[in-house]
């Protein structure tokens, strides 16, 4: 079950849209389920022409704003959509008006057994879901507390969702990614796009992130690979760069102008402190901006090297090296016990993930990298502190982003081999957040796993008649170590010494010092 959170100023239109028959004339037999009064008392009348007359309802649940003592809060009608899964049952009005109460009361705007409360009503015009309407004023002259609103009408929602048996959501646990709105899904459909352009975006801005070792290459891939990319400058220092948003190409609003998204609002970890914290580089550092100029892209300043002119086998080699690394790092995920090193890991692995989506150009695989980015996300986006494994995976990310530039669809064997130890390293981070009772990042990566070993699979079958041409000489593994902020150990840069899939490596013991005989 979930709801949607909106404020505005006005509850009678607001009451218009609810008892008319909506944009496509989805809403079928309009009326109350709960209210502060009885719903029948408060039904609204319908006149000649069909329509609802809604006027004295609005005047009654607005009167308590003439009556405050305080300044009015801003946009003070509060109104929450509450929508079941696809695969629940139909509930009737009483259970409906049941979990409307449930809501209002675990925000605080009505309070159960509180006489001086908000006024509210519960509208129901579809068999899956009510709109809750309050307006913020409470019948004391008080204004209420809106503070984590959408916080406790979750809560809400888990509540009831146990009690009646329905399809169990995720809780609040900071790590999923904004979803688009109504209006960006049908905006997207218009105009005949596959996906919302804030998950086009999303992904376009984890893979420039992946490849760039810091800020200037990181808005030179954005604006080589054709984004829309601003940078917000400070007001107190000029020059300092603070923030950016990036926008499609030719993704505009009614007055022509570019829809832009900031990083933050594409996923928690994508702010701009945060990715300078990733490429290890804090306010006044070598990567925070303060040089002024806009970056051009490679020709201009701080231009990132791209891998245009490498050969096949020498593509083939960094896809090797990439899966040789991922080796090493999906036997850390399994051996150690320290829940850091994992994370860290399972971060790096989603960074690679989406690479690797962005070289196949392959649906399926950019959901899986969605999905287990969401299972590898920790709270609030904080990434977690850097390990060797995560770095070498981090690493070997950047080498397949940069050699992949221009090369979409080079489909390898190699690249089948890495994306099987990927689906591994999923599998086994599944298990990590099981045993963290983190249940629904644990599904979120089972998914992704599936989906990974669906298309490594397809990708391998696509492959074999294609034999790698790649040999020891043209291992590129130095080809983007010098810039790395975590660079490879010398024992991951030669692939001889990275262990196969499930072979513990030998090891020798130690003699204790004593008396020899």
């Amino acid at each position: 079950m979930i709801g949607k959170v909106t404020r505005g100023q006005d509850v009678r239109p607001l009451l218009h849209y609810l008892y008319g028959p909506g944009r496509r004339s989805e809403h079928v037999d309009p009326h109350l389920v709960a209210g502060f009064r009885m719903p029948m008392a408060m039904e609204p009348g319908w006149t000649p022409d069909g329509k609802a007359d809604v006027r004295h309802l609005a005047d009654v649940l607005s009167s308590p704003l003439d009556t405050l003592r305080h300044t009015r809060l801003n946009d003070p009608v509060w109104q929450c959509s509450i929508r079941t899964a696809p695969g629940d049952r139909t509930l009737s009005d009483a259970e409906w008006a049941d979990i409307a109460e449930a809501v209002v009361h675990e925000t605080g705007f009505v309070p159960r057994g509180d006489e001086a409360a908000c006024r509210w009503v519960a509208v129901r015009h579809a068999d899956d879901h009510i709109h809750i309407v309050v307006v913020l004023a409470r019948e004391d002259g008080r204004n209420p507390s809106v503070r984590r609103d959408y916080l406790k009408v979750r809560t809400a929602c888990r509540t009831v969702e146990e009690r009646y048996g329905l399809t169990r959501t995720a809780p609040t646990d900071r790590t999923a990614t904004p979803r688009p709105t109504t209006a960006e899904v049908e905006s997207a459909r218009r105009k005949g796009l596959s996906e919302p352009p804030r998950d086009t975006l999303r992904r376009t801005v984890v893979t420039a992130a992946t490849g760039a070792a810091s800020e200037r290459e990181f808005f030179a891939l954005l604006q080589d690979g054709g984004t829309l990319v601003k940078q917000r400058l400070s007001k107190v220092n000029p020059g300092e760069v603070t923030g950016y948003a990036v926008a499609l190409a030719g993704h505009a609003n009614q007055g022509g102008e570019p829809v832009w998204f900031s990083g933050g609002k594409l996923a928690p970890e994508l702010s701009l402190p945060k990715l300078r914290r990733r490429w290890g580089a804090g306010p006044g550092g070598p990567a925070d901006g303060r040089s002024g100029p806009p970056v051009r892209g490679p020709g201009g300043l701080g231009g990132p090297r791209t891998g245009a002119g490498l050969t096949h086998a020498q593509r083939a080699a960094i896809y090797q090296l990439a899966g040789k690394t991922a080796v090493a790092a999906s036997q850390q995920m399994r051996w150690t016990t320290d829940p850091n090193a994992r994370a860290d890991v399972a971060s790096a692995a989603s960074d690679v993930l989406h690479v690797a989506a962005a070289i196949t150009q392959n649906g399926q695989l950019a959901e899986a990298a969605d999905s287990y980015a969401r299972a590898a996300r920790e709270p609030h986006g904080q990434r977690p502190i850097p390990t060797r494994h995560g770095g070498a995976l981090r690493l070997a990310g950047r080498a397949l982003a940069i050699a992949s530039v221009g090369r979409r669809r080079d489909i390898t064997l190699e690249l089948a081999a890495l994306l099987m130890v990927l689906a591994d390293i999923a599998d086994n981070f599944a298990e990590h957040r099981a045993a963290q009772r983190r249940l629904f990042q644990a599904a979120a990566a089972r998914t992704a796993s599936t989906y990974i070993r669906g298309v490594g699979r397809a990708v391998a079958a696509h492959a074999a008649t294609k034999p790698s041409v790649a040999t020891a000489a043209d291992n590129p593994a130095h080809f983007v170590t010098a810039d790395f902020p975590a660079p490879l150990g010398p024992q991951l840069l030669d692939p001889r010494a990275v262990p196969l899939p499930g072979h513990r490596p030998t090891q020798v013991p130690t003699p204790r010092p004593g008396r020899s005989r």
